[in-house]
């Protein structure tokens, strides 16, 4: 039998009991923040509790809303549709199934719910904190404790659950049985059908070959699919977490296919997931056996000097980390730079701030910052807690408490396809650039034997953030314009981090905004920007267009003498577990 007297569906057994009800659920939330906030803000002896007098008027509110909410459960009919008290359940995916708006209890279960997150929310900002990482820190927990608790995530309060499993005469339970039981063999969560997908077979399909490769990384060159090409190459390093194929997925959403199609000839750098040789690996040895060793490759292949690069993501930071590095020997080789949803000036890095402080990074250093790795799935993890309502309870509701296979998803795929890093050089990245953001100071970072500038990075920028970013604010994002000499044009687009970048031409989904005023800040350019439908490809494409060289005959083969073709796209190390 359903138990609804819980602290956090509060109300069932009457409006007489909603104050203990309501105090039942602080306590408990309360116990859960200082159970999780860290002991050098909290104080072993402190205690978290929300200011009495901004407390009472959030108090008052929830108790009429829940009357309210009680007069309409009671005076609902089975079967009968009304308008809900809590309009947000509207929009609300979780509740979306007719199974829990045709009934009372359900209906009734599913607002409380809402109405019950609305108010912890606005609780938590009554706690006192000290600064702004603490007050992140209790607006993230609360959301986690929030989105666990949703009563789409218990089989006994779900109505889906338990009408599938009578429709299927339990073997939805069984199945949801077997689909934890793989998982749990796994060691993760199952985010989509991972027997649809192959690297090679309908992923990162893109014809080339590996033309170099080092303990690190394989480079790749892909073959014209135009009979004339750009004089100038564009060499793209992708994000060392997970693998390159985001940048290569099937072709209708192939950023590397596009970028071919557009008439350029492309180069990869595919890094190796380390293993146990690569423990001790630093931020400088990715940038020595990275883009050092990448681009007189490419100038020896295509006899090109400069060439147009990009970057994405810590990608991009790597690039530019080392193109700082060049401009202090002298060197100039990118004649464009392209960064993707990239971090320079660490000023604010949403929501990952959280992971980061003195303690947790020293911890860190302390365990493998001289020797070790951080495991790809405990990156994982963290990047999917950051987004629980579409990355984790979807799936457990989903594949264990209604025995269903997700559904095929390319990204999805990529997503669970995760990669670690040296603990040296993740123990550099996050002091030096998270904590200590000290690669924006000129000056005050030396890599490979210079002092690194960004500011003598001497290319032209196209500079992509996208709006809904949780790993790369786009505000941040637009604090490379204040780094890089530039010209630069900042284009923002839809969606989040990923899905905003992966925005195929032939799609022309979504939106973007460009030509704002870049003499103020982030909002400044936003409030002055134009509003684009569709892809930014096609924007980049034209924008990279101006920046070819002029044109020449595609080479017929790939390589050359002195680097030739080891083995077809996509190589071996884009496939090493």
């Amino acid at each position: 039998m359903m138990n609804f007297h819980t602290p956090f569906w509060p109300g069932m057994q009457g409006i007489a009991d909603l104050p203990k009800q309501i105090e039942m659920m602080t306590q408990t939330f309360t116990r859960f923040l200082q159970d999780k906030m860290p002991a050098d803000v909290t104080g072993p002896m402190a205690v978290i509790s929300p200011q009495v007098d901004k407390m009472q008027p959030l108090v008052a509110e929830l108790m009429a809303t829940h009357k309210a909410l009680w007069d309409q459960m009671l005076q609902q009919r089975q079967g009968e549709v009304s308008m809900p008290a809590v309009p947000e359940v509207l929009k609300d995916k979780r509740f979306s199934s007719q199974a829990w708006s045709s009934s009372p209890v359900y209906d009734y279960m599913r607002q409380a719910y809402l109405l019950n997150s609305r108010f912890l929310s606005r609780l938590a900002e009554t706690l006192p904190t000290e600064n702004a990482k603490d007050a992140a820190r209790i607006r993230f927990l609360t959301g986690q404790f929030i989105d666990a608790l949703s009563p789409s995530n218990f089989a006994a309060t779900n109505p889906e659950v338990i009408q599938k499993a009578l429709a299927t005469e339990g073997k939805s339970i069984t199945e949801g049985i077997n689909n934890l039981l793989k998982d749990l063999a796994k060691g993760r969560i199952s985010t989509t059908d991972e027997s649809a997908f192959e690297v090679g077979k309908n992923l990162a399909t893109t014809e080339g070959a590996v033309v170099f490769e080092n303990e690190l990384i394989q480079l790749i060159q892909y073959q014209a699919l135009t009979p004339q090409v750009g004089k100038r190459p564009l060499l793209i390093t992708p994000p060392c977490i997970n693998r390159f194929y985001i940048m290569d997925l099937q072709p209708e959403s192939s950023l590397v296919r596009f970028a071919v199609e557009a008439g350029h000839t492309v180069f990869l750098i595919s890094w190796k997931n380390p293993g146990p040789e690569d423990t001790k690996r630093t931020w400088e040895n990715y940038l020595e056996l990275g883009p050092f060793a990448a681009i007189p490759v490419v100038q020896a292949i295509t006899g090109s000097q400069t060439m147009n690069m990009l970057g994405f993501c810590i990608g991009g930071t790597l690039l530019s980390s080392a193109l700082a590095v060049l401009a202090a020997r002298g060197e100039q080789p990118a004649a464009s730079l392209t960064l993707l949803t990239t971090m320079l000036d660490f000023a604010d890095t949403g929501d990952i701030d959280i992971f980061v402080d003195e303690p947790s990074v020293a911890t860190r250093e302390a365990a493998i910052g001289q020797g070790g790795l951080l495991e790809g799935r405990e990156l994982a993890t963290m990047f999917s807690s950051l987004r629980p309502n579409d990355l984790i309870w979807p799936y457990i509701a989903g594949n264990y408490l209604l025995g269903n296979t997700p559904p095929p998803f390319d990204i999805l795929y990529w997503n669970a396809d995760s990669t670690g890093l040296p603990g040296p050089m993740a123990c550099w990245y996050l002091r030096h650039t998270y904590l200590e953001n000290k690669l924006r100071i000129p000056g005050e970072l030396k890599l490979c034997g210079q002092s690194v500038d960004l500011g003598q990075i001497g290319a032209p920028t196209y500079l992509f953030a996208a709006r809904e970013d949780h790993i790369v604010p786009w505000q941040t994002a637009y604090l490379v314009t204040r780094l890089l000499p530039g010209p630069h044009r900042f284009v923002l687009g839809a969606s989040g981090h990923i899905a905003g970048v992966i925005n195929p031409a032939s799609k022309n989904r979504r939106s973007y905004w460009v030509d704002g005023n870049q003499k103020g800040d982030a909002m400044h350019w936003f409030a002055t920007a134009q509003e684009k439908p569709g892809s930014w490809w096609q924007d980049w494409s034209v924008w990279l267009e101006s920046h070819k060289g002029g044109v020449q005959s595609a080479p017929k083969l790939l390589g050359n003498q002195p680097y030739p073709p080891i083995e077809p796209a996509p190589g071996r190390y884009v496939k090493t577990r």
